[in-house]
């Protein structure tokens, strides 16, 4: 069975990949979830995150954008303490940041998935690409994307993350051509 090679070799990039990236989304939990993990990503790689999703989960509430908008210098020294995750000061501002705009979003448009899958008229797009190499780090969309959630107030969700998680969330198929995925989502 044909992967995509970047999740070769690593149990939990294969579990990933094969049951989730790609994979459209529709739930807001995961949706926040997803921007959270992608933000504190920046700079590392996504094994690194992976490893420390359960912790995340933990640490934040399940993930829950109304328990984290409302974290204060109390939880931001507990998390800047927990070792289960990035300990980032401005990773984390940035997490309880962007819990507040999530939920502006969804007051907004009624659901984050509303805005989100809004700018490709809620139809995946589905790339052909056959080499890894092929698969850009940005496009004009997630550039689209990124600077229209920096007008609202989202910070460290850059292009390139943007990209990322577009193609997470299934906005985006990048799933190599010859990945047995690549039909099934």
């Amino acid at each position: 069975m044909e992967r995509c090679p970047w999740c070769e070799g690593n149990d939990l990039y294969i579990k990933y990949h094969d049951e989730e990236w790609g994979v459209p989304l529709h739930d807001e939990q995961k949706h926040f979830e997803f921007l959270v993990l992608e933000s504190a990503q920046a700079g590392l790689s996504w094994i690194t995150i992976l490893k420390k999703r359960e912790n995340y989960r933990e640490a934040y509430d399940g993930f829950d954008p109304v328990k984290v908008s409302r974290y204060d210098e109390d939880k931001i020294a507990d998390l800047l303490n927990n070792s289960g995750i990035i300990r980032n000061r401005k990773k984390i501002e940035a997490s309880i940041n962007n819990a507040n705009r999530f939920l502006e979003v969804q007051r907004e448009f009624g659901s984050f998935d509303k805005y989100i899958w809004g700018f490709v008229d809620n139809k995946p797009i589905k790339n052909k690409w056959t080499a890894i190499e092929e698969v850009p780090a940005k496009t004009d969309l997630s550039d689209k994307v990124s600077k229209d959630l920096k007008k609202r107030g989202f910070k460290f969700l850059g292009s390139t993350i943007i990209y990322a998680h577009l193609q997470a969330i299934g906005v985006i198929n990048d799933h190599l051509v010859g990945c047995f995925r690549y039909n099934e989502v």
